[in-house]
């Protein structure tokens, strides 16, 4: 949970750094404006003389070509309202940092299962059992972890390690898949807030009509295109947690496959040397 929060705030600092960048500009576009408008004749004055290279207004070309993109998407955001558009921004932020806080730790709980039941191996062989559950504790990871639960109950039986595997693994699991649920829900709630703010505009828009009394192309033209800008924008965040929905799943699958594999492999190990029936006499 502290790494989820710390995402959260790591996510909304951006934006509000963003965000206060996006008007610091605005503010001085909109200074130089109002002078130009109060004294047309001093920034007449003020401009470079014609003798100035044709090369330096490149610069110029491409700078603009980079702060548009940025400016279109504020100016459409704006103009989707900012009461739903700000709802949608929300679930994007919570969804990634759901989906950043899963990827992580399921990066972190990636083991070398061939190396880890390698190690096992030879201490069962040396009748070790005691190494083999240390070296598991040593080693993080769900797989680790299923296998030294097993580990820990050979003295009763294949039954009785098989059924302690089978228990942690589930637990181990319904672990791997914590926040999907979440992220889920963010993935379904960020399109009904887009839908939810269209239908919202498209009520005003013909409250508009109706006082009117008068059907206007471009008023109702535009009333449309800004009730259909919130749909866009839960679509877009919808798409992109799906994205992330999908690779953690997949993730999840590697590892529970993964998981699977190793416990059947040392169990196999177990019955070939000799634990089927619980520690051997002597050993």
């Amino acid at each position: 949970m502290r790494n989820l929060f710390a995402l959260v705030l790591i996510l909304l600092l951006g934006v509000t750094v963003c965000n206060n960048t996006a008007s610091a500009q605005n503010y001085t576009t909109s200074n130089e404006l109002l002078a130009y408008q109060d004294n047309p004749d001093t920034t007449k004055k003020a401009e470079a003389p014609e003798e100035k290279p044709k090369t330096e207004e490149a610069p110029k070309t491409e700078e603009k070509a980079k702060t548009t993109f940025y400016q279109m998407v504020k100016k459409y955001y704006i103009d989707g309202g900012w009461e739903f558009m700000s709802l949608v921004l929300i679930t994007l932020i919570f969804g990634l940092a759901v989906a950043i806080e899963r990827v992580v730790t399921l990066s972190l709980a990636t083991v070398n299962t061939k190396k880890l039941l390698a190690k096992i191996e030879e201490h069962i062989k040396a009748n070790d059992i005691e190494g083999a559950r240390n070296l598991c504790l040593a080693t993080s990871g769900p797989t680790a972890e299923v296998l030294g639960e097993g580990l820990r109950r050979v003295d009763d039986g294949i039954d009785a390690v098989e059924k302690a595997i089978v228990s942690n693994g589930s637990v181990q699991v319904g672990l791997l898949e914590k926040g999907l649920v979440w992220l889920a829900l963010f993935i379904a709630l960020a399109p009904m807030l887009g839908f939810l703010g269209t239908v919202i505009g498209m009520i005003f828009a013909f409250d508009t009509i109706q006082a009117s009394g008068d059907i206007k192309p471009d008023e109702v033209a535009g009333g449309i295109k800004i009730a259909l800008i919130t749909t866009v924008f839960g679509l877009i965040v919808a798409m992109i947690l799906q994205i992330f929905y999908n690779l953690i799943t997949s993730k999840v699958d590697d590892l529970s496959n993964k998981m699977e594999d190793s416990t059947i492999g040392m169990i196999d190990m177990l019955i070939d040397n000799g634990y089927a029936k619980g520690r051997p006499q002597g050993k």
